[in-house]
C-alpha cells in the first residue's frame, strides 16, 4: 500500500516542525559572505623586500634569485614586437613555447604544459589530486607555498624534518599514509640551496605507493652542476606518478613576465588541460619565452657567472666567520654567529643602509640567516665589505 504525505489544516504543525522553523528563524546569518573554513588558517607568503632605505642612492636588490644580467635582449626584442599585436587573444596552448623548450631539452611537446609561472601548475597539481581528508608532504626548509596550495583545498599538509639541512628520503617515506596524496619537493631547494642526487630522488619514487604523486620543483636545474644530479626528466619519462616543473624566472631572467612549464606523463596533461585557464600565458610571455630559449649564449653566460661567484661568496663569506649552507643554486644561505650583537636582523639592517637588499628566512626556520642571490660583481663584493665592516663592529 503506498504512503500518502500527511497533510495538516492551516496554521496547525507539529510542535517538532514548529520548534524547527522558530530556531531557525533566531540563527543570525552572516553579515557577508564567508571564505571556506581553513582559508583564513593560511599564513600569506611574503616576498622578499624590493626597495632599500629611503635616501639610498644605489641599490642592489639580491633577495629573489632574479638573473643579475636581467633578460636576454633576443627576449626583450620579442616582447616588444609581440605588443604591437596586444588586440589579439593569444594561442591558448602556448604551441610555439611547448615546441622551443621541448626542441632545447629533448622532450615530446604533448607532454608540456606552459602555465603563468610554474607556481600556476604547483597550485592547480594540488587542486587537482587533493580534497578535504587527504595529506601532503612538505620538507622543513621547503618553498612555503607548497603549504599554503596543500591547506587551500583543505587537505592537511605534513611537514617532515631535514638532516643538515637537505632533504632526508627516508623521513619523507616515513611520513606516507594512506591518505597521503601528493609530495613537494623542490630539488635544489630554496632558500637552502641543497639537492638531493638522482639516486636518492629515484629511491623515493621507487619506494612510493603509485597513487602518489610526487612533484619535482626544479625551478634552479640550470645552476647546478653536480654529476649525480638530474632534474627530473628521466624519472617523468619511466613513471606514471612523477611531474617536474621548471621556470623562466631564474636562468632566463624572466621573472616579471611569469612563464612556467610543467612536463608529466599524459594522463596528468590531460587533468590539467581541463581546469588551467584557456589563455595563461599572454602572448608577449610566450614570445619572449620561446627567444630566451633560443639564446643559449645569454644562458651559458649566466651559469658561468653564477659557479665563479657563488663559489667565491662562499669562501669570503666562510671567511668572515658565517656559516654557508652549500648551495647548488644561485643564492646561497649564510648563517650569523648566535648572540644579538651579530643576529641577521642587524645584519640586514645594516646591509639595507648600504642599499644592498638580502632576504630574511625567519619563516623558513632560519632566524638567523640571510639568504644572497649572486649578483653582479659589484653587489657580490659590496655585500662581503659591507658585512666585514658590520661583524668587526
Amino acid at each position: 500500500m503506498m504512503r500518502t504525505r500527511q497533510s495538516f489544516p492551516l496554521g496547525i504543525f507539529p510542535k517538532r516542525i514548529l520548534f524547527w522553523t522558530e530556531a531557525m528563524n533566531r540563527v543570525e546569518k552572516p553579515s557577508r559572505p564567508q571564505p571556506n573554513p581553513g582559508v583564513m588558517d593560511i599564513e600569506a607568503y611574503v616576498p622578499g623586500k624590493s626597495s632599500a632605505h629611503p635616501g639610498v642612492e644605489k641599490v642592489f636588490k639580491l633577495s629573489s634569485n632574479e638573473n643579475p644580467f636581467g633578460a636576454s635582449p633576443k627576449a626583450i626584442e620579442a616582447v616588444k614586437a609581440a605588443s604591437e599585436r596586444m588586440e589579439f587573444y593569444p594561442d591558448g596552448r602556448a604551441t610555439k613555447l611547448r615546441e622551443a623548450i621541448a626542441k632545447v631539452h629533448g622532450l615530446n611537446p604533448a607532454n608540456i604544459l606552459c602555465f603563468n609561472g610554474s607556481d600556476e601548475a604547483l597550485a592547480l597539481l594540488a587542486r587537482i589530486y587533493l580534497q578535504p581528508g587527504d595529506e601532503g608532504i612538505i620538507t622543513e626548509h621547503g618553498f612555503l607555498q607548497y603549504k599554503i596550495y596543500i591547506q587551500m583545498t583543505g587537505a592537511t599538509s605534513v611537514t617532515v624534518r631535514e638532516t643538515n639541512e637537505q632533504a632526508d628520503v627516508d623521513a619523507i617515506l616515513g611520513a606516507v599514509t594512506e591518505r597521503t596524496k601528493i609530495i613537494y619537493l623542490a630539488n635544489p631547494n630554496n632558500p637552502t640551496g641543497t639537492y638531493l642526487p638522482f639516486s636518492e630522488v629515484r629511491r623515493l619514487q621507487a619506494s612510493l605507493p603509485r597513487h602518489v604523486l610526487l612533484v619535482l620543483d626544479a625551478a634552479y636545474a640550470e645552476f647546478v652542476r653536480r654529476n649525480d644530479y638530474e632534474a627530473g626528466v628521466e624519472l617523468v619519462g619511466s613513471s606514471e606518478n612523477v611531474v617536474m616543473t621548471r621556470t623562466f624566472s631564474k636562468v632566463h631572467g624572466l621573472g616579471g613576465a611569469r612563464i612556467g612549464w610543467l612536463y608529466a606523463p599524459s594522463h596528468i596533461i590531460d587533468a590539467l588541460d581541463r581546469v588551467r585557464d584557456p589563455f595563461n600565458v599572454n602572448a608577449m610571455s610566450i614570445e619572449a619565452g620561446v627567444a630566451a630559449m633560443a639564446d643559449r649564449e645569454h644562458v651559458t653566460r649566466s651559469v658561468e657567472h653564477n659557479a665563479e661567484w657563488l663559489a667565491w661568496l662562499t669562501r669570503e663569506l666562510a671567511a668572515l666567520g658565517l656559516r654557508v649552507t652549500p648551495s647548488a643554486g644561485n643564492f646561497l644561505l649564510m648563517h650569523f654567529p648566535s648572540g644579538e650583537r651579530y643576529c641577521a636582523g642587524r645584519a640586514d639592517e645594516f646591509l639595507l643602509a648600504r642599499g644592498f637588499i638580502l632576504r630574511r628566512v625567519v619563516a623558513y626556520g632560519f632566524p638567523n640567516a640571510l639568504r644572497m642571490t649572486v649578483g653582479t660583481e659589484e653587489a657580490n663584493r659590496g655585500v662581503v665589505a659591507a658585512l666585514k665592516e658590520f661583524l668587526e663592529k
